[in-house]
């Protein structure tokens, strides 16, 4: 399920940090763990892991920030109060109108130490989307564009990632990997081996290269992280309709639920 936000920025100089997915997933997670506890626990501390496996998915991605703006150094100074974002959630249909409420009459305060916009959730409205009607196992085609930075990587040997371009050779094959992995998560390995077998990848160049940017997670603490995501290219993807849904819902890649691989149907 899919929804924009549209916000209003409470003060008519908004200033935020050009480095603000962090900071927006962190409202979302405050804004979950306000209306439902038990549920923001699990999707924070647990996420849908499989037992014996180390990894954390937290089915959730979102978009960049639209909206009029100037870059100045390391911020972002908002031309207008009204910005927009896409969020996605997979989860069942039944839960959207309660997904729906947690956001609506909320406030949203993005930032950090040096600058922070305070926002009012102006209206939240349900984006339907072409995949809800394909039944589970009925393969489709579609084209898929990344409406946030999209990460994909190899671990080294020191755990930390090494990233990859739509251009690397084996983007493709770390992508799908990592959507198998959140699939088994959800419904089992066996259940995966089959509804896998079919998939297919493409990247598709755009008239313009592959945009390269570098986004720091946690910034100015001893935890910061700096990962690296790619814009402007497309996937054609070739898959049953169960394991669409969850792609398209959930992201591409890795680090989904701080704001990287959101993807929109083109």
């Amino acid at each position: 399920m899919r929804f924009r936000i549209k916000l209003l920025a409470v003060h008519q100089e908004t200033v935020i940090p050009i480095n603000y997915p962090y900071a927006l997933s962190a409202v979302i997670f405050k804004i979950l763990h306000q209306a439902d506890e038990e549920y923001a626990a699990f999707l924070h501390e647990k996420g849908y892991s499989r037992p014996g496996s180390l990894k954390v998915f937290k089915l959730f991605s979102f978009s960049e920030i639209r909206t009029a703006f100037r870059i100045e150094g390391d911020r972002f100074r908002l031309l207008s109060r009204e910005a927009v974002f896409t969020i996605s959630f997979h989860l069942p249909q039944a839960a959207e109108n309660f997904i729906r409420g947690l956001f609506l009459n909320e406030i949203f305060e993005i930032g950090d130490r040096r600058s922070k916009g305070v926002f009012n959730v102006a209206a939240v409205q349900v984006v339907p989307s072409q995949l809800d009607d394909i039944p589970d196992s009925e393969i489709r085609e579609v084209l898929l564009q990344p409406f946030s930075p999209l990460v994909c990587g190899t671990k080294n040997d020191r755990g930390y990632y090494d990233f990859l371009s739509p251009h690397h050779p084996d983007f493709v094959k770390q992508l799908v990997y990592n959507w198998r992995e959140k699939f088994i998560t959800l419904y089992g390995e066996e259940q995966a081996d089959s509804v896998f077998g079919p998939v297919s990848v493409e990247v598709v160049m755009m008239d313009n290269p592959p945009k390269s940017r570098l986004i720091t997670i946690k910034a100015d603490t001893p935890q910061e992280t700096k990962i690296r995501g790619y814009t402007n290219f497309r996937l054609k993807v070739k898959a049953a309709g169960q394991a669409l849904r969850l792609l398209a819902d959930a992201g591409a890649g890795v680090y989904n639920s701080s704001g990287m691989g959101s993807l929109q149907i083109v």
